[in-house]
């Protein structure tokens, strides 16, 4: 938790931001609730919503909060800890000493929220809240307010004042964020060393998972370990790593504040990259590098998509998997059959920041529309950049048969893409993602963390071959 003045600056810069958008009534902030497993008493693993942990920063379930816009009056709703509570988890602070912590005055029982609620809309109060990421808080808010579907009236203005509040990252933030940087670099650091032909992939995750848990709070997202790259989210690790395939790491590791990192690596197992590998390997290394010196305060994050697009192809035309004008190219969006993603999105206290609030509200400025295109309408950050913003660059080439099969079928690219060297060179290929955590600096940007993992060619060779069995 950070200091209690943080929290209380958020809760009073959001207000006026209501009262500036010509906003009245009162803002229903609610904590997430445990979640049952297989019953009641054995819970998935908490996380607490990640709005109020920004907002409010107690990390204990079953609290809400109500912030009065035109008194700016605050009240916690949570109740306290019985004796029964006390005898399984020992003594616990009451809400209004955790209130205190955050800068509250006010706090009231839990069951008291849906009375003040009904009181707030019996006067014609308007009830601001944002979109419930969980099912709970879902039905909770259908209660609390008598609506069949809380999507439908979630507050556009709140949830605007509140994107724009969290896009752009406090110093306290950036302190939190480099820290889990640094978590996330001793994780990767720890499942390279372990790359050796033989060795299951489920020992590597495993290894990762108890840095994660002993340094941090855990995973900051399920691990993709896998050398099938061409499976973008592939989370099976059921098979053991074979010579001269390719691995991608893409992991990340949650601190105990709950800020995210978000690391991605390819390497060949065996050591070496073969000639088709390493020529593969060192465009997406060069699309990396092209995003970091292009990001900078001004610069629209959809313009160093196509940035990185343009340089992608050109260098697969001299390989001779395109042909053609490279502008053309890429305004018929064939950068989309090699990397069907974004470059990049926002990161937080979520990996992917606040995409619970709607990806293109977060990601894209109102004057910006998400392109149809195959891989840049997957792009989730799009804005024009400005200090603050903390976002993930991360170019890939996957060569996807399926994919490939279905543009060919459908007659997609037939004047560039040179389907038969498609077919007889890199079906079998797999993938290459690389990624780093960016931040948005005054002056261009620096990468978070006080490392930065092997990404060169030859620095990864070289850090492979310390490996020892």
């Amino acid at each position: 938790m950070f200091d209690k003045e943080v929290y209380t600056h958020r809760r009073q810069t959001l207000l006026e931001k209501m009262r500036n958008a010509g906003q009245s009534g009162v803002i229903l902030l609610l904590g997430n609730a445990e979640a049952p497993a297989q019953y009641k008493d054995n819970c998935y693993k908490w996380r607490q919503d990640s709005t109020w942990l920004y907002f409010m920063g107690i990390d204990e379930p079953l609290f809400a909060a109500i912030l009065d816009i035109d008194s700016g009056r605050e009240t916690i709703y949570a109740d306290d800890f019985t004796t029964g509570d006390v005898i399984w988890m020992g003594p616990q602070p009451s809400v209004a000493e955790r209130a205190a912590l955050v800068g509250v005055g006010g706090s009231a029982p839990y069951s008291a929220l849906e009375a003040d609620v009904k009181k707030a809309l019996s006067a014609g109060r308007k009830v601001h809240y944002i979109n419930p990421s969980r099912w709970f808080n879902t039905l909770k808010m259908m209660r609390l307010l008598g609506i069949e579907n809380p999507e439908e009236g979630v507050s556009l203005p709140l949830t605007k004042a509140v994107i724009s509040m969290r896009l752009i990252k406090e110093d306290v933030e950036i302190d939190a964020l480099d820290y889990a940087c640094d978590l996330g670099y001793t994780m990767h650091s720890v499942a390279r060393d372990m790359i050796l032909p033989g060795r299951p992939e489920r020992q590597i995750v495993g290894q990762m998972e108890a840095i994660a848990q002993s340094l941090g709070w855990g995973l900051s997202f399920p691990t993709i370990l896998t050398q099938h790259g061409e499976v973008l989210h592939n989370h099976a690790h059921t098979d053991t790593l074979r010579d001269g395939t390719l691995l991608v790491i893409d992991a990340g590791v949650e601190s105990d504040l709950h800020y995210a990192s978000d690391f991605t690596r390819t390497y060949p197992v065996g050591g070496k990259f073969t000639t088709r590998q390493r020529e593969i390997y060192s465009i997406v290394h060069e699309c990396n590098e092209l995003a970091f010196s292009l990001t900078r305060p001004g610069v629209s994050y959809r313009s160093i998509h196509l940035a990185t697009a343009r340089l992608m192809l050109d260098r697969l035309s001299a390989l001779g998997i395109v042909k053609g004008d490279v502008d053309q190219m890429v305004a018929d969006g064939i950068a989309g059959l090699f990397q069907p993603h974004g470059l990049g999105h926002n990161m937080g206290l979520d990996v992917h920041d606040m995409e619970d609030l709607g990806e293109d509200l977060v990601g894209y400025d109102p004057d910006q529309e998400r392109s149809p295109q195959l891989g840049l309408g997957s792009l989730r950050m799009a804005r024009k950049l400005v200090p603050g913003h903390v976002i993930t660059d991360e170019p890939g080439i996957y060569f996807i048969p399926a994919l490939i099969e279905k543009f060919k079928k459908e007659g997609l690219g037939k004047d560039y893409v040179n389907y038969d060297l498609l077919r007889r060179n890199y079906y079998d290929f797999g993938g290459i993602r690389l990624e780093d955590d960016v931040l948005v600096t005054p002056d261009g940007a620096r990468r978070l963390g006080t490392l930065r993992l092997a990404v060169t060619p030859e620095n990864v060779e070289q850090a492979l071959s310390e490996n020892e069995d």
